[in-house]
């Protein structure tokens, strides 16, 4: 049986960034995972999302599969994608739909699988709205992050990171029955997250899982509550690699719960040609870089490829 856990709760709307920062910095040292409230995402813009998703992955798969997953955007079926490499089951159990970054304005360069506009007029303009909302989100959660290396708050603006950033909106079901030859598979198995944060939304059905220590044995599992209105952070590899480990991307999952389960998980990379080095704040002579320098792309790319056979 897993334990539970308690996240720490971190209020955006806080008028002492300085003190924010630092309630940001330790949960990425001791978590890698954290509440935020007052986040500015609308609780009826996710609801939205939520009724689209749900719409859609109630379709005929043969319907779904017409939006079949191509440069890494549109539906991806069960068992398609394994997050752990050691499972010995074919793949996880959830189905899931990718939306990437949008491109531009007249939508000329948008590589987006959309549902038909006949049968969702309102998908594309709600993924939208929600996607410009929890990006604006994502940005004030870096400049914390950012302030809680001992950065300036802009450090990654500066850099350039945040330049038409890598941004790319998931929306996850889990079945509520699994077959009896997956028995012991779980919706999302054992994974950290590649890039550099995700911002997540639960329907407030649990399953989700962390276990704090990678290298462990046996693992510990916990539980992570849901808070009604809050999202959930984590951090991701490349922000554990960017910080020399300072902070920490920890392993999670889902498990099955007996109950249909959907969540939407948005996120935020940098802009694919950032240049990922050791920040100077998290090394010194006793504790030098531990990895080289790495294009952001480069690196999520080479996970992402790994993880679909």
């Amino acid at each position: 049986m897993a334990g539970s856990v308690d996240l720490p709760v971190v209020d955006l709307a806080s008028p002492d960034l300085r003190a924010a920062a630092a309630s940001v910095r330790q949960a990425c040292v001791e978590h890698g995972f954290f509440y935020v409230t007052n986040h500015g995402v609308d609780a009826g813009l996710v609801e939205a999302v939520f009724a689209e998703s749900r719409r859609f992955f109630g379709l005929p798969m043969e319907e779904k599969m017409k939006l079949q997953r191509t440069n890494h955007r549109g539906y991806t079926p069960p068992y398609a994608e394994k997050l752990d490499a050691s499972s010995e089951f074919v793949g996880d159990l959830k189905e899931s739909f990718y939306i990437g970054p949008i491109g531009d304005s007249d939508m000329q360069n948008d590589l987006n699988q959309w549902p038909s506009e006949e049968r969702f007029p309102s998908w594309k303009e709600t993924m939208k709205l929600y996607i410009a909302t929890v990006l604006d989100t994502g940005k004030r959660i870096l400049s914390l992050i950012a302030l809680g290396l001992d950065l300036d708050a802009e450090f990654f603006h500066k850099i350039g990171a945040l330049d038409c950033p890598s941004t790319f909106l998931r929306l996850l079901h889990y079945p509520a029955e699994v077959n009896e030859s997956d028995s012991g598979n779980y919706g999302a198995s054992a994974h950290s997250d590649y890039g550099a944060i995700t911002l997540l939304v639960t329907d407030g059905t649990p399953g989700l899982q962390i276990c704090r220590e990678k290298d462990r044995d046996p693992q510990l599992w916990e539980d992570v509550h849901h808070i009604d209105g809050a999202l959930i952070v984590n951090i991701g590899d490349l922000l554990e690699r960017w910080t020399n480990c300072v902070f920490r991307s920890t392993l999670h999952r889902v498990v099955a719960v007996g109950k249909e389960r959907h969540s939407v998980a948005f996120f935020l990379d940098p802009n694919s040609d950032t240049l990922v080095e050791c920040l100077e704040s998290c090394c010194s002579e006793a504790d030098p870089p531990r990895f080289p320098p790495i294009r952001s792309g480069e690196y999520i790319t080479g996970r992402i490829n790994s993880t679909y056979k």
